[in-house]
């Protein structure tokens, strides 16, 4: 675990001198002036480490959710590129203030002992990224409409986003499908609607799997064809926030054109094994094709993949995520898996984007707004933020030594995830 900052709390000294009115004189000014330093410059936070209890300060103001003022220029200012810095100010809500959470990211209701997740924000190099604010983005969205394309990670975005807003206006939810895996939500005083659309693969998929996520038979996608959720709806979206990732790492058979052209991993050898990054560039390009070919043009927002932090063995035999601090750059690299996967994402994303910008010059359409939610090197330094042995309530109630499996993938409400936020409103903010 990595040690605490070290903490300054008050750099002047007063030495003894033989005039006491001299002394009285000196004493208020340091005391004045420490005063207006602690209120102006350096943002402090309370750390409690399960080693230790430190004070942590920082080298910039610390911004209170208050603090409205958008900083951060896109021209400018590289947002994805930065620093977890101490964030005083905590969570914008509760574990108890949100109804959205679900149980399984829960984690301070289930048990987690450490808060210190809670007490970071993601800061920018080079600007401040302001906190987002709710009554400024729902003012923003008043009779607009959201969706949040892919698989549970979008799922877990989409929670944490519905419980900053209902700060302002709690969500009504007005739809759900039987697994709850697509929903919809409406903010009545804001006219604002929210879904989430479960299209992991983006593509037509069949899976075989029971409620624990576990197959029976090879998924089986379908390249050329895109998933009916979420095209269906398409043309009603003012913001489409989409993914893809990791569910293409699983075994898989693989349909273009009406035949089988391949798989991943699959068990019958008689079929080419095409490998899942053969897969998963066809469907973002058939994704991109679509979203830059449809007369309809949302602000669409792509995130990369975010990794997980599993260690000493994987999900399913024993890994685990203990840490309780935010990394530093350089002390921690993406796996292979994640390198491959982010490698494709941006390949794909800047050759749509330079065919939207190209196609944009001659359309009668409006351009094609693509933005990059560039998530996977800021999530990377956050193995602290999952819930852990934590999806579980109480899971060591019984027996401090239980084993139980580990979610290492999700994000804990609230949590670090929060932070997604801040750089979504400053995409909205700087697309207008």
């Amino acid at each position: 675990m990595m040690k605490g900052m070290r903490s300054d709390l008050n750099p002047f000294g007063v030495h003894k001198q033989n005039n006491h009115v001299l002394v009285k004189l000196v004493v208020s000014i340091l005391l004045v002036g420490l005063a207006f330093r602690l209120l102006l410059s350096d943002s402090i936070s309370l750390s409690s480490s399960s080693s230790s209890s430190s004070l942590v300060v920082s080298n910039h103001k610390a911004e209170s959710p208050e603090n409205n003022g958008q900083t951060a220029d896109d021209e400018k200012c590289d947002l994805f590129v930065g620093e977890w810095v101490p964030n005083p100010y905590g969570s914008a809500y509760t574990n108890e203030s949100c109804h959205v959470i679900e149980d399984h990211q829960n984690c301070m209701k289930n048990g987690r002992p450490d808060l210190d997740y809670l007490y970071w924000r993601w800061r920018p190099h080079d600007c401040e990224l302001p906190k987002f604010n709710p009554q400024k983005f729902l003012n923003l969205m008043r009779n607009k409409s959201w969706a949040f394309i892919g698989d549970s990670i979008s799922r877990n975005h989409v929670q944490s986003m519905l419980c900053i807003l209902s700060m302002v206006e709690p969500a009504v939810q007005v739809y759900h499908d039987e697994e709850f895996k697509n929903r919809i939500w409406k903010f009545p005083a804001h006219n604002f609607t929210v879904s989430v659309i479960w299209a992991p693969f983006l593509v037509k998929a069949d899976t075989f799997e029971d409620t624990n996520g576990v197959s029976s038979a090879e998924a089986q996608l379908y390249l050329d064809v895109l998933e009916s959720k979420w095209i269906d709806r398409y043309e009603s979206f003012d913001y489409v926030v989409t993914s893809g990732g990791k569910w293409f790492l699983r075994t898989a058979v693989y349909h273009e054109n009406g035949a089988v052209t391949g798989c991943h991993y699959c068990a019958n050898k008689s079929l080419k094994e095409l490998g899942f990054e053969y897969a998963y560039q066809k469907a973002l390009q058939v994704a991109f094709d679509f979203i830059l070919n449809s007369n309809h043009k949302p602000i669409v927002i792509f995130r990369t993949t975010t990794p997980d932090h599993f260690e000493n063995a994987e999900w399913y035999n024993g890994g685990y995520c203990n840490r309780t601090m935010p990394f530093k750059e350089g002390q921690i690299s993406l796996r292979d898996m994640d390198i491959i996967l982010r490698n494709i994402e941006l390949k794909e994303f800047q050759k749509a984007k330079a065919k939207a910008e190209a196609a944009s010059l001659g359309s009668n359409h409006g351009a094609t707004s693509l933005n990059l939610l560039d998530l996977t090197g800021l999530s990377l330094l956050r193995p602290d933020g999952h819930p852990g042995p934590y999806r579980h309530f109480q899971p060591f109630a019984k027996d401090r030594n239980a084993q139980v499996q580990n979610d290492c993938l999700h994000w804990c409400l609230p949590g670090p995830i929060d932070s997604w936020n801040d750089l979504v409103m400053q995409i909205v903010i700087n697309r207008r």
